[in-house]
């Protein structure tokens, strides 16, 4: 059965950029109720302004238990609901470990992971008691296969991937569905904060993910309630090939990956 996402309320965690300002606009081009969370409201307003559809606009730091329940607790005031939530929140580093400070490993952990913790935590009540809903946790490819200078950002993937997996065991039987998305690269202001210098985006430009595209495979895969995606696919086959063979795809992958 597909789901019919026209007039579902989505809630969006990181929607002031990259893709979750794509997931904002295609979602209202499905009809959608798109409603747009992130620290900079100012950003918020300009990309809302633009959709043309039905749609709310909330200030949330992901970091802030507090203020998390609160923003959640006005969506449902407002609308009575929240259909959707994709926890899209996140940043990464790209360094050495040994040239890395605590401090990034713990803030990382803080948005990445915790952030979708304390989202998940808001809203799940809700959706249970309504007994249908949709969760949508971004991940990476980077949660499946670590690379050089990517020990904190990879860490934080992990842990979501492990905390998705054993989510959806809890939730089965409840009318609650949940999605995992392992993107690699995409061609999004993520890199402007991991890769000042530019070199890793240079280096793989060839292989960067489109924003539209990894929007379009997540509605797909929340539209037909699809556990989890590995995107692009020939990357998914990669991810297999490392689990059967881990010391020879640790080999030949390093010259592919570690190109930070």
């Amino acid at each position: 059965m597909i789901l019919n996402i026209a007039d579902k309320v989505v809630v969006i965690t990181g929607a002031s950029s990259g893709i979750g300002e794509e997931m904002a606009r295609q979602f209202a081009k499905r009809g959608a109720i798109p409603v747009l969370t992130a620290r900079s409201k100012n950003k918020l307003d300009e990309i809302a302004g633009s959709l043309g559809v039905k749609h709310a606009v909330y200030a949330m730091d992901v970091k802030q238990t507090e203020q998390v329940h609160k923003v959640i607790e006005q969506i449902i005031e407002r609308f009575g609901r929240i259909d959707i939530l994709v926890n899209n929140a996140g940043y990464g580093i790209f360094e050495s470990f040994v040239d890395a400070p605590l401090e990034h490993f713990e803030d990382m952990m803080n948005v990445n992971y915790l952030g979708i913790v304390r989202c998940t935590q808001a809203v799940l009540p809700h959706m249970m008691k309504a007994g249908a809903g949709h969760i949508v946790n971004i991940a990476s490819m980077a949660g499946k296969v670590g690379s050089a200078k990517s020990t904190g950002y990879s860490a934080t993937k992990h842990a979501v991937i492990g905390f998705t997996n054993s989510l959806r065991q809890e939730l089965m039987g409840t009318g609650i569905g949940l999605t995992a998305i392992n993107p690699g690269p995409i061609s999004t202001p993520f890199f402007d904060k991991a890769d000042p210098s530019g070199n890793y985006v240079k280096n793989i430009s060839w292989f960067m993910l489109k924003p539209e595209k990894v929007v379009n495979e997540l509605i797909h895969a929340v539209e037909r309630s699809i556990p989890e995606k590995d995107l692009p696919r020939i990357a998914g086959i990669g991810i297999k090939l490392f689990h059967l063979f881990p010391r020879l795809f640790d080999r030949v992958a390093a010259r592919m990956l570690n190109k930070k």
